[in-house]
């Protein structure tokens, strides 16, 4: 697994552990957030003889012997990021583009191999309809979601040249614990918690498919135990929420008074997020099973216990 210490990369380990495999995680701990967050994320399923973590850059490595004995790799590694991804776009073409050609050529070399590759609604920008089908035309409105959408073609080289079985899994707006401290409910959640303002980015009407980790962590691992291939499907959490809603949501949840304060609205972010999920429960079974309330309370627990 790549970016096995991410947010969604060590929920993905811990679980794939609980279910008895054997994990060779790499990840070369970028410092988009601090270092030390993601060593934490590990700091359980670490004490695991069933992991293997390798603190490496993929392009750095000898991947021969990882991809050769691996049954399924998981590619979660990316540079994240739409603000960021403006300024620092070199380091997307690197983290997110070239990194997934090396590392579906390597797998190409050592023999046929099964690749899950992790990406986002971000490839489909504005959409023309909501909620959004996989055969919507990717329209991405940051560099970021144009990086991710650039992966996912090279996925689809490979897989049509047949020298590598690739599913691509486009995640919407995933969250819970260990979430990025960049990403919003994070953010909006420490405001909340030390009762201080909260940055909004907008008029706070923006409306997105909101998915818990762990649904998400299902999906993947359907993915991989299945035998689909060269598909892409849309992992959502069938609950899409205005963000203004989502703010109340919070306030009863924590008791928070802070005040919202609007900024102008980001370059790159869209209106709105919907998934179409009925490939995913057609070919997956997938069906999300954390609502948004209770997910939200449970993110709000864990940032409450790292503040302790």
């Amino acid at each position: 697994m790549t970016g096995v210490a991410g947010f969604i990369g060590s929920h993905l380990a811990e679980r794939l552990v609980q279910l008895g495999h054997v994990v060779d995680g790499i990840d070369c701990l970028t410092s988009y957030y601090p270092v030390e967050t993601k060593r934490r994320n590990l700091s359980e399923i670490a004490k695991s003889d069933r992991l293997h973590v390798i603190e490496k850059d993929i392009l750095e490595t000898d991947l021969g012997n990882l991809v050769s004995r691996a049954d399924v790799i998981f590619h979660l590694a990316a540079q994240p990021g739409v603000r960021a991804s403006w300024s620092t776009f070199d380091q997307y073409l690197r983290n997110n583009l070239l990194v997934t050609q090396v590392l579906l050529e390597k797998c190409s070399e050592v023999g046929k191999k099964r690749l899950i590759f992790a990406s986002s609604s971000s490839v489909y920008g504005n959409a023309e309809r909501y909620p959004t089908r996989e055969d919507a035309v990717p329209l991405p409105i940051s560099p970021y979601g144009v990086t991710k959408e650039g992966a996912e073609r090279i996925c689809g080289l490979y897989q049509s040249n047949r020298v590598v079985e690739t599913v691509i899994l486009r995640y919407f707006t995933v969250y819970g614990p260990r979430q990025r401290p960049d990403m919003g409910f994070h953010k909006f959640i420490g405001s909340m918690l030390n009762n201080s303002p909260i940055t909004v980015y907008g008029d706070g009407k923006q409306i997105r498919d909101f998915t818990y980790v762990s649904d998400i962590v299902e999906g993947t691992i359907r993915a991989a135990e299945s035998e689909v291939a060269g598909e892409t499907i849309n992992l959502g959490g069938g609950s899409p929420a205005e963000l203004n809603g989502v703010l109340e949501i919070l306030r009863g949840i924590t008791g928070s008074e802070s005040k919202i304060v609007h900024a102008k609205s980001a370059r790159g972010d869209v209106s709105k997020t919907t998934a179409d999920i009925t490939k995913a429960r057609n070919m997956l079974d997938y069906r999300p099973a954390v609502k948004l309330l209770d997910g939200l309370a449970t993110q709000v627990r864990w940032q409450r216990e790292k503040l302790l």
